[in-house]
């Protein structure tokens, strides 16, 4: 049973679907719509998820040629290298927390004004993961410690979406969907950075190409030479023999160029899988939001935003690369844990915060804001460094932002506070949403009686 739920939990395809039949029941549409419904919008996931799995094990060459190529070395902040260690530990408690705070995420968006759906499976598994853990240091323990990480879990689940939410939905124009995705520190930096210093006006997805070209307009085009140029450069660059490992014995340059079209295939992939999904959730979620949830919005994975400015998804990714390579520069100068930018937290982070940032700033606020992104992805993991280290989960740290913050935070309350702490965490979390669903309810009243 437990393993059935872990599973199930760790396909969002699955889970994605089964929240679109859902709907579709709800709206009580015809047997032949609900079957091609919930069967479009998993298989649209499918074709996201293999385009995100083209882009990551790309990447994943990428990131040790470049390694090699600009001689450095230190700890590569990755999500999965340390829930690996963790569920090692906690795999059971990790599989009852997913399911329990899936279910603190429905209730809250039940009976709160925070209607947000948290439907990124791996990122629940992730985060469930680093809860596990710092709790049972704490003192936690069973049925305490599943119960605590649920509500912590199902609260995340929901001020993540909503923190990003007012610059997603510049993005999209309506609350149709929005962000499941733990950077939401980040995100919304980057869009408040992009905002100041940018101009809205001058958006990445104008930029003047000259006629001659013209090609460049075509984003696939422009991915494939941006990707093009940063392989061979960086695989030529790199150590002979790494790269003769990497390729299998295949020459250089011929690696270099079809790993690049890989990446750009991958890239086509996510955009066409997310195009189909989102045909078929956004009208499904209507009968969730009628008859379970009322105004129920979909938390969806961070590259559901990238069609909508697809320029931005490269300018966010080189600019956030440049800005976690400057943090590893300053990371021994002041005192803190080397930390080698990773690739792919570099690209779906900044790729997304790319498409934010535009929103909020145009081109020289995408610049900025996602310099800033790179900074602050390849930093944040050195303070969570050491509290794992404590753990036994030496050398390994989250590579996004909000698990950072969160085991920060909740870790040190615990310290500082023990067990009270962490239940008066749980108070205040409560506190503040039922304020802001106060707020929210007075408000439509004074503009109802308007």
């Amino acid at each position: 049973m437990i393993n059935f739920i872990v599973s199930f939990l760790d396909q969002p395809a699955i889970v994605v679907g089964i929240m679109a039949l859902i709907g579709l029941i709800a709206l009580k549409k015809p047997v032949s719509k609900i079957v091609t419904g919930t069967f479009k919008t998993i298989i649209g996931f499918i074709i996201f998820q293999l385009g995100s799995t083209a882009i990551s094990d790309n990447l994943n060459i990428l990131g040790p040629a470049f390694q090699s190529a600009f001689h450095i070395q230190g700890v590569v902040p990755t999500n999965e290298a340390v829930i690996a260690l963790v569920q090692k530990n906690f795999g059971t408690e990790m599989a009852l927390i997913m399911a329990f705070g899936f279910i603190v995420n429905i209730l809250i968006a039940r009976f709160t004004s925070l209607k947000y759906i948290f439907l990124t499976g791996h990122h629940m598994l992730f985060m469930a993961g680093l809860l596990a853990a710092i709790l049972s240091v704490l003192g936690f323990k069973g049925p305490e410690l599943i119960v605590v990480a649920s509500l912590l879990l199902g609260a995340a689940m929901v001020i993540t979406p909503a923190m990003v939410q007012p610059f997603y939905k510049k993005v999209t124009g309506s609350d149709s969907i929005a962000m499941g995705h733990f950077n939401g520190l980040t995100y919304s930096i980057t869009a408040l950075v992009s905002k100041l210093v940018g101009n809205k006006e001058h958006s990445t997805e104008d930029i003047y190409v000259p006629e001659g070209l013209s090609f460049f307009k075509d984003n696939v085009i422009s991915t494939a030479l941006v990707m093009l140029i940063l392989f061979v450069l960086t695989l030529h660059l790199a150590d002979t023999t790494l790269v003769t490992k990497l390729s299998g014995g295949t020459d250089i340059t011929v690696f270099a160029i079809m790993s690049a079209f890989r990446f750009t295939a991958g890239f086509v992939m996510v955009l066409q899988g997310v195009r189909m999904m989102l045909a078929e959730i956004v009208p499904a979620f209507k009968g969730i939001s009628e008859k379970l949830v009322p105004n129920a919005v979909p938390a969806l994975d961070c590259p559901v935003i990238f069609p909508f400015a697809p320029n931005a998804v490269i300018i966010g990714f080189i600019a956030s690369l440049v800005g976690a390579i400057v943090s590893f520069l300053i990371l021994p100068v002041v005192g803190l844990p080397v930390l080698i930018p990773g690739l792919i937290p570099a690209f779906f982070v900044g790729a997304a915060a790319g498409v934010l940032a535009n929103a909020q700033g145009g081109l020289r606020g995408t610049v900025v804001g996602c310099f800033v992104n790179g900074l602050i992805i390849n930093t944040i993991p050195a303070f969570l460094l050491p509290l794992l280290g404590g753990l036994g989960y030496a050398n390994s740290t989250f590579g996004d932002s909000d698990f950072c913050l969160d085991g920060i935070v909740v870790g040190n309350i615990g310290k500082v506070f023990s067990k009270a702490g962490i239940y008066g965490l749980i108070v205040i979390i409560a506190i503040v949403f039922i304020g802001i669903t106060i707020g929210s309810k007075a408000k439509g009243q004074k503009q109802a009686d308007a």
